[in-house]
């Protein structure tokens, strides 16, 4: 890598989870599920802490939503941070909106990562970042399917339409590594053509290019749902 290309970390954090919350208590209102605690912390700080774990991301810029009042709290302290007030309606709005205003070069490398995946290990962080560097098209954190698939019917209680082999695919996870300014290409073209990506790898893909797969691991999941939240904090003590 030219020490002129620089490694920049986004992690959109704009949105609510809706998924993850509690219902609400006393009438106070619910917190988003990225500032609440996990392992002593919150979920966001425990995120930004991983990439900041890997000295060669230069800076982790957080994009929060306009108004956010919860951030700057939850990473105070914190170095190499930036938190921007520009979460858009979208993950892919908040991520084209950071990328315009992080002041990266075309040929910098982007790593998104979500704010609810707290548990990335440095030896998966570091193994993404040597594996894209010298690609040509850039990479994301994924595990192969190990569970059997099966698409449901259109019907109003579901029930199995048919078993998707599993084999070939990959449950996709984060970071996801791309050059900033393919990344600004691929999500232009995406909202353009109002496609529905929920990914940086997914715009990309749009694009006709074929991201690389970097083995994840079971740790990086993803909280969503409110049992998550007991899961990653016994993994999150073990480390």
């Amino acid at each position: 890598m030219r020490p002129s290309i620089r490694l920049i970390a986004i992690v959109p954090a704009a949105g609510v989870g809706a998924r993850a919350a509690e219902p609400p208590r006393d009438g106070a209102p619910v917190l988003p599920k990225q500032y609440r605690r996990i392992a002593g912390q919150p979920m966001l700080r425990h995120a930004v802490r991983a990439l900041l774990g890997d000295e060669r991301i230069a800076r982790v810029v957080v994009a929060v939503g306009p108004g956010d009042s919860h951030a700057q709290a939850a990473l105070d302290g914190l170095p190499r941070v930036v938190c921007l007030p520009c979460g858009g309606e979208t993950r892919a709005r908040t991520v084209a909106n950071a990328l315009a205003r992080c002041d990266a070069g075309a040929d910098d490398w982007i790593l998104v990562h979500d704010a609810a995946r707290p548990g990335l290990p440095p030896a998966v962080l570091g193994a993404l970042i040597d594996a894209c560097l010298d690609d040509e098209v850039g990479g994301l954190v994924a595990m192969p399917v190990a569970d059997t698939i099966k698409a449901q019917d259109d019907a109003q209680a579901p029930r199995v339409a048919r078993t998707v082999p599993r084999e070939g695919l990959w449950q996709a996870q984060t970071p996801q590594m791309f050059r900033a300014g393919l990344l600004r290409k691929a999500l232009a073209h995406a909202e353009v053509r109002n496609l529905p990506v929920t990914d940086e790898a997914g715009a990309i893909e749009a694009l006709g290019l074929a991201p690389r797969l970097v083995p994840g691991t079971l740790s990086n999941f993803k909280v969503t749902w409110p049992e998550d939240f007991a899961l990653m904090e016994k993994l999150l003590d073990q480390t």
